[in-house]
């Protein structure tokens, strides 16, 4: 038997990828965080599947699930939400597996920061403004951050941060990031990105705050910090389209000058 870690995506079923899908209708077991996951994302589970909300259980508990599966000889679906390499949680279910030498294999899925950018409708990497983004998270009540890793730091290369699990510690994010971004710094907060209760709300650093408390929103939101979320009339055409760049797929054309 196998378990397959799978990427749920944001929350839009349809967002699920063709693997993903086919394996949630093949697999006589699937266990899916709730919390974040739609039950509509695990609907296409076989006829007769377990199919279990994993949220208000323990690892231990879980492993076992997938101890019971390996004993009747059962594939596996664990689904988590947005893609499992980011804050999946997968790490410690990846280290029971091998001591108990079970199969394992990760499907890939679609991330909440780029669910949260097609709501925005724009592109976070803007030549010549940011071209890197940082994807991290605040500790709050969650696992400590490493030493080193802290928005202050982060905000001294003045790029996108994408920061996950800290909607409500808004006031922290403003005191760090101020100082580096400046007070009217583009700030875009979007609640449940792909579900139907979406939500967007846009400021700065010193306005966001006010709004987001006044849409009452304390949970399952992401936050984007940078100036490549403001408005770039003006930004440089990227190199990738400009007929006057060679690349090996393209021939660098001559300027009707030279001709």
């Amino acid at each position: 038997m196998k378990v397959y870690f799978i990427g749920a995506g944001p929350g839009d079923p349809e967002l699920l990828t063709l693997k993903a899908a086919r394996i949630i209708g093949e697999c006589p077991v699937c266990l899916y965080a709730g919390s974040l996951v739609p039950e509509a994302v695990v609907a296409g589970a076989p006829d007769g599947a377990l199919v279990r909300d994993t949220a208000p259980m323990t690892l231990e508990e879980t492993h076992a699930e997938v101890l019971a599966a390996r004993d009747r000889g059962e594939d596996v679906a664990r689904v988590h939400s947005g893609d499992p390499s980011l804050y999946g949680a997968i790490a410690e279910q990846i280290r029971l597996l091998k001591r108990d030498g079970i199969q394992f294999e990760i499907i890939p899925g679609v991330p909440a920061y780029t669910a949260a950018a097609a709501a925005l409708k724009q592109e976070l990497t803007i030549p010549e403004i940011a071209q890197s983004i940082v994807l991290t998270r605040m500790s709050m009540k969650s696992t400590s951050m490493p030493a080193g890793e802290t928005l202050e730091n982060f905000a001294i290369s003045g790029t996108t941060l994408a920061i996950h699990l800290a909607i409500r510690n808004l006031r922290e994010i403003e005191r760090q990031l101020i100082p580096a971004y400046g007070a009217d710094c583009p700030v875009a907060v979007v609640y449940r990105a792909s579900w139907p209760d979406q939500q967007v709300i846009t400021g700065t650093l010193t306005t966001i705050r006010e709004k987001v408390r006044a849409a009452k929103i304390t949970r399952t939101a992401l936050i984007l910090v940078g100036p490549a979320l403001g408005e770039h009339a003006d930004f440089k055409d990227s190199a990738l389209y400009d007929p006057s760049e060679q690349h090996v797929l393209r021939v660098k054309k001559a300027s009707p000058a030279a001709s």
